[in-house]
């Protein structure tokens, strides 16, 4: 089994824990592990949560205290699984087919166009999307369905893919099977429903020739070595996953980002989130009920 360090690359250790809390506790050692090892942050008001989480992995694997779990965590041989267990319970995302439809018309209606005549320029180039904490697939397989809803007009002759990653295994295991239950799909038009999925009893399956756009992988968005393998993106969903980090955490994924896109491409963040004091490289733009982020192609980022 590969290291811990080489599966999650370490933050820079905190000299003290976030928001004051002493080193006491094993659980604020806990949550400081899992702060610099994969950046999210567990404030005070969750500390509940967390240790409930905790509770549920130490009865699976025997540990009889909180002291006993972090010696589990940190000196244990199957330590590197078990922090991916423990990460799979802090990170489980609520999300559903075509939840954003503001920014799913801003791309279909503006985004694209654009990205298209630019990429007239270069016959071979892709159009490469990233759902960034894609969670069990909804959004990922969103942006394929309107890709293939485009593929015969629009995107006639362009290839297409999107790239779906997130930090939760378990997560990404239901993304794969693509299988979902009333409460993702009720968004989906009964056109859609039809042309995109088969019936399983009450559930919908996605059908293969959605899945055959979307590539799905497990990624640490503060590891840089991953990030190394997400160039040349045309646009980036990253919806309500930044409010698991803290502030440095965020410029770092945030630069990430920034990096990784090409020249005159966009970044689309959750409703309550913003770049406000984390980045200022990009440009704030607005559509119709939705605002994006702008990567400009010109030097200094000016538009």
């Amino acid at each position: 089994m590969p290291s811990m360090d080489t599966m999650f690359p370490s933050r820079t250790p905190i000299a003290q824990p976030p928001y004051g809390v002493g080193l006491n506790s094993y659980l604020h050692q806990i949550r400081d592990l899992i702060y610099q090892i994969a950046g999210i942050l567990q404030p005070d008001h969750r500390l509940g949560f967390l240790e409930k989480r905790c509770q549920k992995r130490m009865r699976i694997v025997g540990a009889g205290s909180l002291r006993d779990y972090y010696d589990f965590l940190t000196r244990s041989a199957n330590r590197t699984a078990e922090l991916t267990e423990l990460l799979n319970e802090i990170t489980i995302g609520e999300t559903f087919f075509f939840r954003n439809l503001p920014q799913i018309e801003a791309l279909r209606k503006v985004i694209l166009p654009a990205i298209v005549e630019n990429k007239k320029r270069f016959p071979s180039s892709k159009l490469r999307l990233w759902s960034a904490g894609c969670s069990t697939g909804e959004e990922a397989y969103t942006l394929a369905i309107l890709f293939l809803e485009e593929s015969a007009g629009l995107l006639k002759n362009l290839k297409f893919e999107v790239l779906a990653t997130d930090l939760n295994e378990r997560s990404l295991e239901k993304a794969r099977a693509g299988v979902y239950g009333e409460y993702a799909t009720r968004n989906l038009s009964a056109y859609l429903r039809q042309k995109y999925f088969t019936a399983e009893g009450n559930l919908l399956a996605v059908k293969d020739t959605v899945k055959s756009v979307v590539q799905f992988s497990r990624v640490n968005l503060l590891d840089g070595s991953k990030m190394m393998f997400m160039k040349n993106m045309d646009v980036i969903f990253c919806c309500n996953v930044m409010i698991y980090f803290d502030g440095a955490a965020r410029k770092k994924v945030v630069q990430h980002y920034y990096n990784n896109l090409l020249p005159k491409s966009y970044l689309f963040l959750g409703y309550s989130e913003s770049l406000y004091g984390i980045n200022e490289q990009f440009h704030l733009v607005h559509f119709p009920g939705a605002t994006a982020y702008y990567k400009s192609d010109k030097p200094g980022g000016d538009l």
